[in-house]
């Protein structure tokens, strides 16, 4: 950090709650005004701690938290926000785990009576995601993190659930945050620049996760040479021209051949590859121009041919940085050598959607893709499984809008007519599903309520979980030909769908869920919970399982309860990382009023569920009809009035 922190006339601005033109008239008007420390002429730095107290002596400073007052300071650290954050965020793991480190940056020790006082307040943990909240938010000098709905894609994608998962473009750990509350069994990154790096791996380290993040240029000086992983999910750096194309020529990490200097992005493809232990899955945001680009024809083709390269899949602009761009996903399996290659590869054409719709449909059409990859699948508008043989073309371009099949006039006429029927029916059930409730007098007592520990202390419901990964002793049970027992995964909880996971021997125990269990991911952005409503399912990892006492406790009004407003604040960590379900507020109610309560709920639930499928169906309407008229293949129906 630097020795004396400084900021701008615009930063004393935005401080003291005043226009830019406030602070000119006050260094004219005020002959005691704190006298430039740095800068130029035109855009002069003040000494903070000085500008600070004056401001106070003036009644202009607004009282602040303590972790605002904190921030304030590490941000205007040198040469970074993220190297404020790191200085302290290694004061926090030590107290962490039960040590008294001392502060040696002289200018930490001014800090150290708030540090005190938020650790007191929110523990290490705590204190250190509330700083990161402030980091996180758009400033000057913090970089864009991928947001967490698409981490969160790519590492379903990738399944991840008790693997070992590598991010050699970590950055400040989005991928491997989202890694975590995915249930990963350890997370390791590498990222070029310092700070960051020490960000994700303060961050693994205070939430007890195995791995470890290094700093340097993945490409050039690698971290983990000869190791490979379950699972690598990545987002590296675009457009880089120079990346090493000169020093790593022959570098045996290029197991389909040498790069070329103009296709930086499939160095990286080629990196991630050789770090993946066979069959295992990797995922790649890139930009879209990878799928064509001339100079990456060889490379495309041999990916094909031998079966690393599975899915392409391309998502709705802005989702992510950069934002005028419409990004693909790449999905990579490491393929077995011996063993025939795949005839068939997925292109999933998402441009066109809306993400909270569409990312759950991707995971299910990729899920339907694995369980038969050589299976014809179809989708028209949406996705295919494309045979390799058509891809292996002149131009090997595998971008998905250019793949979809032609559709004839025929099929979008029975296409429209389907979608119009399932819409209309979609549409004719939600009247009936929407829950009846009648507002109450907004002067009645606040209602008493309990914790969630407290109800487990009291024996109205069991707390399970959440299930570790490890390597169970027991047997699944599963007699020839059943296959492994489905899993609930919280990626299923959180969007709404299908259990989708497989018991691959990596749940350290095995938990049967019973009708009536109520499951809550530990690891969300937001609350979510299920009640189980079939049996035959196990509890995968990073899941609470309520298993409710039904003689005191009814499992769809605590469900209902749990994904309150008040209790995702309650719960939720203040990273919205994590969840401490224990934490949540539970009315206390007669059984029979909770049973009223909880047919609400289950409503509530299946109305949800149909305006989900409402969406997705709509935007199909949307995108044939549209497409229709545009080919010639549909006429507009004539009012013959």
């Amino acid at each position: 950090m630097q020795e004396t922190p400084t900021i701008t006339a615009a930063e004393i601005a935005r401080i003291a709650g005043v226009g830019r033109a406030a602070v000119s008239n006050w260094r004219k008007r005020h002959a005691n005004f704190p006298t430039p420390v740095g800068g130029t002429p035109a855009s002069p730095e003040f000494d903070l701690t000085q500008v600070e107290q004056w401001l106070r002596a003036q009644g202009k400073l607004p009282e602040l938290a303590t972790v605002d007052r904190l921030w304030r300071h590490l941000a205007t650290a040198i040469p970074s926000p993220a190297v404020g954050l790191a200085t302290v965020g290694h004061l926090l793991l030590a107290r962490h785990r039960g040590q008294r480190s001392r502060a040696t940056d002289p200018q930490l020790v001014p800090l150290l009576p708030d540090l005190d006082a938020l650790v007191e307040e929110l523990g290490p943990q705590g204190a250190f995601d509330a700083l990161w909240q402030r980091f996180s938010a758009p400033g000057p000098g913090r970089p864009f993190a991928t947001p967490d709905d698409v981490t969160d894609l790519m590492v379903a994608l990738a399944d991840v659930d008790g693997s070992a998962v590598l991010d050699p473009a970590a950055g400040s750990g989005a991928v491997l945050r989202a890694a975590v509350r995915a249930g990963c069994a350890s997370a390791h990154g590498q990222e070029l620049d310092e700070g960051l790096a020490r960000l994700a791996g303060l961050w693994l380290s205070l939430r007890d996760v195995p791995g470890e993040v290094s700093t340097g240029d993945s490409l050039r000086a690698d971290a983990f040479t000869g190791r490979t992983f379950d699972a690598v999910v990545c987002h590296p750096p675009f457009g880089v021209t120079n990346w090493g194309d000169d020093e790593l020529g022959h570098d045996p990490r290029w197991i389909v051949g040498s790069t070329p200097r103009t296709e930086p992005e499939l160095a990286w493809v080629q990196h991630v590859l050789a770090h993946l232990r066979v069959e295992g899955h990797a995922v790649l945001l890139m930009p879209p121009t990878v799928a064509g680009r001339r100079a990456g024809k060889r490379i495309r083709a041999e990916l094909l041919r031998r079966g690393h390269l599975r899915a392409v899949v391309a998502l709705p602009p802005g989702v992510a940085a950069p934002h005028n761009v419409p990004l693909h996903l790449w999905v990579l399996r490491r393929a077995t050598p011996e063993a025939p290659p795949p005839q068939r590869a997925l292109l999933v054409d998402a441009a066109a959607g809306e993400p909270n719709v569409t990312y759950p449909r991707i995971l299910e059409v990729w899920r339907a893709f694995v369980a038969a990859p050589d299976a014809e699948l179809e989708e028209p508008g949406f996705a295919r499984a494309v045979p390799v043989i058509d891809l292996l073309d002149e131009e090997v371009d595998i971008t998905p809008v250019r793949r979809q099949p032609t559709v004839t006039g025929g099929d979008t006429g029975v296409q429209l007519a389907n979608v119009q029927q399932r819409l209309a029916a979609a549409v004719g059930n939600l009247p009936a599903l929407v829950p009846r409730v009648t507002p109450v007098d907004d002067s009645r007592p606040a209602p008493e309520t309990m914790t969630v520990a407290e109800l487990a202390r009291s024996g109205a419901l069991q707390i399970i979980g959440p299930v570790r990964t490890g390597y169970s002793t027991e047997r699944d049970g599963t007699t020839p030909g059943e296959g492994p027992p489905t899993v609930l995964t919280g990626q299923d909880v959180v969007s709404g769908i299908e259990a989708s996971g497989h018991d691959n021997g990596s749940l350290a125990e095995r938990i049967d869920l019973q009708t009536g269990d109520v499951i809550v991911p530990v690891a969300a952005r937001r609350l979510a919970s299920r009640v189980i409503t079939r049996g035959g399912l196990l509890l995968g990892p990073g899941l609470f399982l309520l298993r409710p006492n039904p003689a005191a406790l009814d499992p769809w009004f605590l469900a209902g309860q749990l994904r309150s407003t008040a209790n995702d604040r309650q719960a939720t960590s203040l990273s919205g990382t994590r969840i401490d379900v224990r934490r949540a507020q539970i009315r206390r109610l007669p059984l029979e009023e909770q049973r009223a309560h909880g047919e609400v709920y289950c409503r509530l639930t299946d109305f949800e569920s149909t305006v989900r499928e409402v969406t997705a169906l709509g935007g199909d309407l949307v995108r044939l009809t549209a497409d229709g008229l545009a080919g010639g293949l549909l006429l507009p129906e004539r009012d013959e009035r």
